[in-house]
């Protein structure tokens, strides 16, 4: 047997993330690997400039989640009115500026501005449980100070976005179990749902109907690219006492 900690995710909003392309801004059924990694280092205190830190916690997580309550998808349209001397703070610690560009028109009083068009994808009122545990168990930062920096996180917490702020404690205690499929058997509802979408590592755990998927959902944290590829399986609770 082993120990899991269970998050909780409910909120009015929150956004896991997909491939951006462009101005579109999807999301995905279920919580990248990347984006859980980045919630707990963001309780923990950690900074981007932890690169080590991070794909060390990334490469230690096994997680599965349960959609206890899917959420409605909706499509948000955001605008933004750009100046052409508009000059914003990077990640490198100085403004940037923007190239002079055909896209700026013009206005009555002779100044130059475009608008900056974005789609962004949410879940609405979505109740989501999560199984984890790390793997060495004893290297630091253990489950335990998982745990604990969740319940009283170093900064505000928030589930995919930084708007997406979550309306319960994310900590939902623990449950020992073989695997992280048998700990979201087990988990208490959020919701009333009789077959649950779940996701789980490949290999732990079995359920009849379920399928493989190939996620390239793992942060290289150091250049910020997305690669790698994982096998889970996914599938509905409920199906093998239907069938």
């Amino acid at each position: 047997m082993a120990r899991h900690l269970l998050l909780r995710l409910e909120g009015p909003l929150m956004a896991f993330g997909g491939e951006t392309i462009d101005s579109l801004g999807v999301i995905r059924d279920f919580p990248a690997q990347s984006m859980l990694t980045g919630l707990i280092a963001n309780a923990l205190g950690w900074r981007r400039e932890d690169t080590a830190a991070h794909e060390r916690l990334q490469a230690r997580l096994v997680f599965g989640t349960r959609l206890d309550r899917p959420g409605e998808h909706i499509t948000e349209y955001q605008t933004a009115r750009l100046l052409q001397d508009d000059a914003g703070w990077t990640t490198h610690g100085k403004p940037e500026g923007r190239e002079p560009s055909p896209s700026y028109k013009t206005d009555r009083q002779g100044v130059k501005s475009l608008t900056l068009q974005r789609y962004r994808d949410h879940l609405a009122d979505a109740a989501v449980h999560i199984a984890l545990r790390l793997e060495p168990a004893d290297e630091s930062p253990s489950l335990d100070h998982v745990a604990m920096a969740l319940q009283r996180p170093f900064r505000p917490l928030f589930l995919g976005r930084k708007p997406c702020l979550p309306a319960s404690p994310l900590f939902a205690g623990w449950i020992d179990a073989p695997g992280v499929l048998d700990a979201l058997r087990e988990a208490a509802p959020l919701a009333d749902n009789p077959r649950p979408r779940v996701s789980w590592p490949e290999g732990e755990g079995e359920l009849a109907g379920s399928r493989r998927v190939d996620l390239c959902d793992e942060r290289n944290w150091t250049s910020g690219v997305h690669g790698g590829w994982r096998p889970v399986r996914e599938g509905s609770l409920g199906k093998e006492a239907a069938a």
